[in-house]
């Protein structure tokens, strides 16, 4: 299989005629409004009777897809007690799946968005990365990079490039439905990232919203807005300069330290609360530091469940003829994680402040759409590493991968002999992409490979790795982490080389003692593939469920809903959760 990154717009044309064979007979039937009826509740056991919420059509009115980026499965076990609201109600009233996890290697935000949205992996989706390194112009490249594409800023922001998912192999669960029920589906996604909000989405979409600096974006693709305009111009982000991100919860409430171990957190903010949105330097206007304290912080979290609503209510989703579809991906989790890591009261509180926007939005969807005529799925496209320096408290060995220290040895052990210099082109990740022939050549020369794996293996925090040969079309084996990264792989995208860290080994490309972010991902250890799936709503029979399931199976299991069928699919309906 060759890289598309390069074809034209007439692929992509071809593509969507292929998908239409599959999609062509599984228009379903105009969908009618009726009252919604109310939730049994069950005991909350795989083994035990359950009650699926009663049908008040053929369809459910909305779909609702909720990611929440970097939430580990384990968080819900942990915080559960300490939520009252939207998150708890999914597991009250929901299904919990408490064993998900992605099966493959490369844990990063544009690749559990795609699958989700499609419900396939990566070696299918193709959008192996949150970039890559692009062989053809030998420059790193986006997921979302459309170069065919501009993008647009609503009330009077600026923007730069083009975004669209063009680069994504498959139609997301979005697409399928758009294009199932003749049109009559609106889709709105909305994120702090361009690419959780475009891989939500997919091809087409109705408004697809996306943070840049201070204010909000989207892209000719899928065209401007009015209630986009109308709220980035009543609802400016600077108007949260001046906030301070208080704790939620008493002192005594707080599982961990007050100063989490190793965090670095966001330019202008301390290790400990209150965490003022002032910048850096305090002063009387918003700067660059302001909005990257403002992603971090629950106010995004509530900014983003208020844009939700203003969609439901002025585009009317889920009170029409067909199903809609709204996505909405919360970022600031990330952020947080990234800065203070899993072990911090940060985390803990913004979950706690995103328990109450979920229970606003739902409350408002009760109101608006009718209780049991939407369906809700909530998961996160991965979870996160503890900081390393939090994790030496327990005697492990851990520490921090050094990637441009390793890629010095990697050239130094390839000097004797005669390879172009740089030899290694790029180290993305876990991903080594060498410079143009340099890997055919180590291919036929035994010695020179076993030289430059050999070298890799003696950089400290290296546990393994393997060449592009070894995980090429998904090769039946025994060790799981070569499946992983055989799930992860995708030709002409995906690197020559994948280095596995050791377990508890962050990989960073910044100098010794300049680490950006205090905690990582992106590998394939379970801290990074454990997630949480829930379902609510429409059909959903609530319980606890202990299959092994992966979040590939959420786009099979609203397609089954909805009556449409998916072009094609890694994960499968979960079917244990469904109502008759």
């Amino acid at each position: 299989m060759l890289d598309r990154d390069h074809k034209t717009r007439v692929s992509m044309a071809g593509k969507w005629l292929t998908w239409a064979a599959f999609a062509i007979a599984s228009v379903p039937p105009s969908l009618g409004q009726t009252p919604s009826a109310p939730r049994a509740r069950a005991a909350a056991s795989k083994s035990a009777p359950v009650t699926a919420i009663k049908k008040t059509s053929a369809r459910p009115k909305l779909v609702v897809l909720l990611v929440v980026d970097q939430m580990r499965g384990d968080y819900v076990d942990k915080f559960l007690q300490q939520w009252t609201g939207g998150l708890r109600r999914l597991v009250e009233e929901g299904a919990w799946f408490r064993d998900a996890a992605y099966p493959y290697a490369v844990t990063e935000t544009c690749v559990g968005h795609a699958t989700i949205s499609t419900g396939a992996l990566p070696a299918t989706h193709a959008m192996v990365a949150n970039a890559w390194w692009d062989r053809g112009t030998q420059k790193m490249v986006t997921c979302t990079a459309d170069p065919n594409a501009k993008n647009s800023g609503y009330a009077g922001a600026s923007a730069t490039g083009g975004d669209s998912a063009w680069r994504m192999e498959l139609p997301t669960f979005a697409d399928e439905l758009k294009f199932q029920t003749n049109g009559a589906t609106r889709v709105v996604t909305l994120s702090l990232k361009a690419r959780a909000a475009i891989t939500l989405a997919g091809h087409k979409a109705d408004a697809v919203t996306w943070a840049d600096g201070g204010g909000w974006v989207t892209s000719s693709v899928y065209g401007a807005m009015p209630f986009v305009e109308q709220y980035a111009k009543t609802h400016p982000i600077k108007n949260d300069y001046g906030k301070t991100w208080t704790r939620s919860l008493p002192n005594g409430s707080y599982w961990y330290d007050e100063k989490a171990t190793g965090a670095v957190p966001p330019d202008g903010w301390d290790l400990t609360f209150p965490h003022p949105l002032r910048g850096k330097a305090a002063g009387n206007e918003p700067d660059a530091a302001f909005y990257e304290q403002w992603a971090s912080s629950p106010f995004a979290d509530s900014y983003l469940t208020g844009f939700a609503e203003t969609a439901v209510d002025s585009l009317g989703l889920g009170q029409g003829g067909g199903t809609d579809f709204l996505g909405v991906s919360y970022s600031s989790l990330d952020y947080v994680g990234h800065a203070f890591g899993p072990r911090s009261w940060e985390v803990q509180d913004i979950l706690v402040r995103l328990d109450k926007d979920l229970a606003d939005l739902f409350a408002h969807l009760d109101k608006k759409v009718g209780r049991g005529n939407y369906i809700v799925a909530l998961s996160a496209d991965h979870g996160v590493a503890p900081v390393p320096e939090d994790m030496e408290k327990t005697g492990a060995d851990v520490g921090v991968l050094h990637l441009a220290e390793l890629q010095e040895r990697m050239e130094k052990a390839l000097e004797p002999f005669h390879l172009a210099k740089p030899a290694t082109a790029h180290i993305n990740g876990s991903e080594v992409y060498f410079a143009p022939d340099v890997y055919e050549k180590l291919r036929h020369d035994d010695k020179a490979m076993r030289a430059v794996i050999d070298a890799a293996l003696t950089q400290p925090g290296v546990a393994e790795v393997f060449r592009a040969e070894q995980v090429k079309n998904r090769p039946a084996t025994q060790s799981p982490t070569r499946s992983a990264i055989a799930d992860s792989y995708f030709p002409g995208r995906s690197g020559d080389l994948f280095i596995v860290p050791k377990p508890y080994w962050l990989m960073d490309r910044s100098a010794p003692g300049k680490r950006r972010y205090g905690a990582g991902h992106g590998v394939s250890y379970n801290y990074d593939q454990h997630v949480p799936v829930l379902f609510m709503g429409f059909g959903i029979r609530h319980g606890e469920y202990f299959d092994a399931i992966t979040p590939a199976d959420i786009a099979p299991t609203l397609a089954s809903l909805c009556g449409i069928t998916l072009a094609t699919r890694d994960g499968h309906i979960l079917s244990q959760a469904l109502g008759k």
